[in-house]
């Protein structure tokens, strides 16, 4: 078998399916930055730097190991929902533990899991053409993929201005707000970011 298509994510899928853990690990390793940045969202929106986006979404990953028998999906975008629901679970057992709640709250799962899905959305057509045809959604979901990756890649300051401009939607006045910084600062900053996330997706060949 070619190093591609061990890689390739529908074949990853199918070995995943039938028992394959190492093709499993692969498989979710695709998804880090991509979950990494859905829940660094909601921690700055709700948990204000509480937790570590990081150590969600490897319980995320743990979850998904341990349930992916039950897993009934045959698509990357089933899959990306799947995980999604289960970081949103994390999500909102950690709200339930700050609150100090013991009850289960699914209609707090469901808000969050749409949370992340508009998120998602945001993510796959913010800073990227859209598309509507079946072959340019699969292009547009591998490209958010590694935009999400791109990003981890940016300073603090360059991730931030973009995520609050182009995936919390906020205006500028609003962004210079959240940063603490003056309406110039934020709109010479969001350019640099913007030219920095361009170089940075070309040279990961985006």
């Amino acid at each position: 078998m070619s190093a591609a298509s061990q890689s390739d994510p529908d074949r990853l899928l199918l070995l995943a399916r039938g028992g394959d853990v190492a093709a499993l690990g692969r498989l979710l390793e695709r998804y880090r930055g991509y979950l990494g940045l859905l829940a660094r969202l909601q921690i700055g929106r709700r948990l204000q730097g509480k937790v570590d986006a990081g150590d969600l979404v490897q319980e995320t990953f743990l979850k998904a190991a341990r349930d992916f028998a039950a897993y009934r999906g045959h698509t990357e975008d089933e899959l990306a929902g799947w995980l999604r629901q289960i970081l949103a679970c994390s999500v909102a057992n950690l709200l339930r533990h700050y609150l100090g709640t013991r009850r289960r709250d699914q209609r707090l799962e469901r808000e969050l899991t749409d949370e992340f899905d508009r998120s998602s959305r945001a993510l796959d057509g913010g800073l990227l053409a859209r598309g509507s045809s079946p072959s340019q959604q699969a292009v547009r979901r591998e490209q958010a993929m590694r935009l999400a990756d791109a990003l981890d890649q940016l300073s603090d300051d360059y991730r931030e201005v973009l995520i609050l401009r182009h995936l919390e939607e906020l205006s500028f006045p609003e962004v210079a707000r959240r940063m603490n910084r003056s309406l110039d600062s934020v709109k010479n900053l969001w350019t640099r970011a913007l030219a920095r996330l361009r170089r940075t997706l070309k040279d990961r060949g985006t």
